[in-house]
């Protein structure tokens, strides 16, 4: 039976060179990012129970302290998407709003929105005006107004 690793304490997020301090890796998609507690595991197979503070999700890149001593840090997981993309800002204007008007979790990027797979949000979408490409990827939604951003 495996030691169950104690997550109590965030660090922040880490430099480029601070990564490979690391003691181990968690892999999370978006939704257990939300999760103030979780059990889970990490990429080599560790055990891991996150006691954190609720309402402010874990960022990619932040690293944590077990309650061992032990870095972790957080790598997004791949998850099924729809990326949609248009060619001007117009367009994608009126998408964000849409979307928006849902409250839809929503990636922004350059003319691009990322969500999660969702046939009536990609009717909408496409009657809009905009290509969407099925595919798996990291999700980073916006974190709105009271939240924290990932940009």
């Amino acid at each position: 039976m495996s030691t169950l690793l104690e997550v109590y304490d965030r660090l922040g997020a880490s430099s480029a060179g601070d990564t490979g301090n690391a003691d181990g890796k968690l892999v999370l998609d978006h939704e257990q990012r939300d999760k103030g507690r979780l059990k889970t595991q990490t990429s080599d197979g560790r055990t891991v129970g996150l006691f954190l503070e609720r309402g402010t999700p874990l960022s990619i890149g932040e690293m944590l302290l077990t309650q061992c001593g032990k870095h972790l840090i957080v790598e997004g997981a791949p998850e099924p998407v729809v990326t949609a993309r248009c060619d001007d800002w117009g367009t994608f204007s009126r998408a964000c709003y849409h979307l928006g008007n849902r409250h839809v979790k929503i990636q922004l990027g350059e003319r691009w929105l990322r969500i999660l797979p969702d046939h009536v949000l990609e009717d909408l979408l496409q009657r809009l005006g905009l290509c969407m490409e099925h595919e798996v990827a990291v999700f980073i939604p916006e974190g709105g107004a009271y939240g924290h951003h990932h940009h």
